[in-house]
């Protein structure tokens, strides 16, 4: 099958990219496959981090990605739909998880309506923006309009397009692991030395956003710290409330057991904050589905994720992690402590480990596959 992928890849920087590059790498193994990938993301103005752009010395990229798409630029909009008719694709696949990109979609898709046959499905990573209102939903509506069907990761997708669009098809399929990390198979040990932490460790992961919970988990600490030793990293770029944050963990006398590392880690080094973590936590207040997850089972790692979203598709309680009440320092607190004080790593993990085959690359292409034969019935 021909299929047209569009969406970004290196050198743009983030979970969407990533999961881009290494789909594109997946469909190509049994498909003829190009990847019309982004000349220009989003314009700095716009963009709530320090850049999009990935700095990374180990890249994650596959080669033959075709830059077409520049944000900003119409004309790039309307020459991407042509160059996607030259290539006469069956189908046309693109990620969508921020409406943002409502104009764009809508004018390329349009087109290759009128002057193709390909079918369009969008993979929705989110359906509504996390923190979006009710101009975002009817974005999502006019952008996903042209869609032949969906792809989605979580259940709670799969009920908000239905809802949406109840004739097209949707598939669920999970969310594939981050495995692409794991390049110096660094043991425990060996992490914790190149870090400088030791004991009981917790590590929250990612881009930090209000709807991810923070707060909730240093609220925690001081209730976990009155009942084991326990060190907490916070790592990744704050897109806002950084100064508050560490506020926080200063008035609740927590600042020497939470490490910040406010940045975009690079490749190369995601590795290191994995390895020598004992549970992922990510208290979020919303979510659909979640790369840490993936990244998290792919370093074998248990979580300690809420009762949100997707995070209950992925999160077997008691087995590969917990799930808890969500914005409940209380409930995360007894779920660490019952972590810790009762060993579960071990046995956690080897539930993580037996499930590579659930979460593959290749399950999702067999998704993929399997929604095109429902947009032509």
């Amino acid at each position: 099958m021909k299929i047209a992928l569009i969406g970004p890849t290196y050198p743009f920087r983030g979970g969407i990219s990533h999961y881009t590059t290494l789909l594109y790498r997946e469909l190509k193994k049994r498909h003829e496959v190009r990847l019309f990938s982004f000349k220009r993301q989003y314009p700095s103005i716009l963009y709530p981090g320090k850049q999009d752009k990935d700095f990374s010395r180990a890249a994650i990229c596959e080669p033959g990605a075709q830059p077409a798409l520049d944000s900003i630029n119409p004309i790039t909009w309307i020459t991407t739909a042509y160059r996607v008719r030259r290539f006469s694709p069956e189908l046309t696949l693109l990620p969508w998880w921020v409406s943002f990109w409502t104009p764009q979609y809508f004018v390329v898709c349009s087109l290759l309506k009128l002057l193709s046959k390909s079918k369009i499905a969008f993979l929705c990573h989110n359906v509504h923006s996390h923190e979006g209102g009710m101009i975002d939903r009817l974005c999502t509506r006019i952008a996903l309009r042209p869609a032949d069907g969906f792809l989605v990761h979580t259940i709670e997708n799969e009920r908000r397009l239905a809802r949406m669009f109840p004739t097209k098809p949707t598939l669920r399929a999970h969310h594939p692991t981050y495995d692409m990390f794991r390049t110096r198979n660094l043991s425990r040990t060996d992490a914790r030395a190149e870090l400088g932490v030791s004991g009981n460790v917790m590590l929250f992961f990612g881009f930090v956003r209000p709807y991810k919970g923070l707060r909730y988990l240093l609220e925690a600490m001081p209730l976990i710290l009155k009942e084991i030793d326990a060190t907490l990293m916070v790592v990744g770029e704050f897109w806002n409330n950084e100064d508050e944050m560490r506020a926080l963990a200063e008035s609740l006398g927590i600042e020497d057991h939470v490490r910040f590392d406010a940045r975009y880690v690079p490749n190369e080094a995601v590795e290191a904050y994995f390895a020598a973590s004992d549970l992922v936590v990510l208290p979020y207040v919303t979510a659909t589905g979640s790369g840490i997850v993936q990244t998290a089972y792919a370093m074998g790692r248990p979580v300690l994720a809420t009762r949100v979203g997707g995070l209950l598709d992925v999160v077997d309680h008691g087995r590969t992690g917990y799930l808890v009440e969500k914005q409940n320092p209380r409930a995360i607190c007894d779920a660490a402590v019952d972590f810790f004080n009762n060993n579960r790593a071990a046995q956690m993990a080897e539930h993580v480990c037996a499930m590579p085959e659930k979460f593959s690359w290749r399950n999702m292409v067999t998704s993929i596959e399997k929604l095109v034969e429902r947009a032509r019935s």
